[in-house]
């Protein structure tokens, strides 16, 4: 393909934005669960995890779907609704 013949573009955010802090979480949630498949010995080619975050006003939305053995998806649950909060700069 020619140079010519397409447009790049690209964006970028600062620290802080909205989009930073669903990608940190959705970051955060997917490395869980290969840490937790790690611990029970699970091949991780067998772990598949797909995680989107939304966020508006006072309201968070984490989506997705994870395929993993049903004792590890309880142990992640457990291990994520355990932890603190992200420490997020504002």
């Amino acid at each position: 393909m020619a140079r010519s013949s397409y447009l790049f573009t690209s964006e970028s955010v600062s620290e802080g934005h909205p989009d930073k802090v669903c990608d940190r979480i959705s970051d955060e949630i997917v490395d869980l669960v290969f840490r937790e498949a790690k611990k029970a010995g699970m091949d991780p080619s067998r772990v598949r995890i797909a995680c989107e975050t939304l966020a508006t006003t006072n309201r968070v939305i984490i989506a997705g779907e994870v395929r993993v053995p049903e004792t590890l998806l309880k142990r992640a649950r457990t291990a994520l609704s355990s932890r603190t909060p992200l420490a997020i700069r504002w």
